[in-house]
């Protein structure tokens, strides 16, 4: 999976029309974080599309970065999350941003950016798995 960041005036109707454009393309959200400080905004988002997303993103002009988020589903119970992220800590991984996509009786799925991927990749498998 692939997170976008969008860099956006922090202003009236750039998240809205960040999200028009990204659903005009047939693009569907699979995660989304917004905030603004100060004058500057910034999106972060995961969806279904990334290549076409990508392309909505350099046609609107919008200033982005992207990198690679693990996906995993964890245990839905007390610890799970404290386990996974001790896990990466004691490795030297940084979770730089974490998203909870969905959560159920069966489990807690979310999706991890980290500064060094291969790394996490056993802690977080070890935790729960790792898709």
């Amino acid at each position: 999976m692939t997170e976008f960041t969008v860099r956006l005036a922090n202003r009236p109707g750039m998240l809205a029309m960040l999200a028009e454009r990204i659903a005009a393309a047939g693009v569907n959200l699979e995660a989304l974080a917004a905030y603004g400080i100060g004058e500057e905004g910034h999106a972060r988002l995961m969806v279904d599309d990334a290549l076409t997303a990508r392309s909505v993103l350099r046609r609107a002009g919008l200033s982005f970065d992207e990198r690679e988020v693990l996906v995993t589903t964890l245990p839905h119970r007390p610890g799970a999350v404290a386990a996974m992220a001790r896990g990466l800590a004691d490795a030297g991984v940084n979770i730089e941003a974490m998203y909870l996509l969905r959560c159920s009786a069966e489990g807690m799925e979310f999706a991890l950016a980290v500064d060094d991927p291969d790394a996490a990749r056993p802690r977080i498998a070890a935790a729960g798995g790792c898709d």
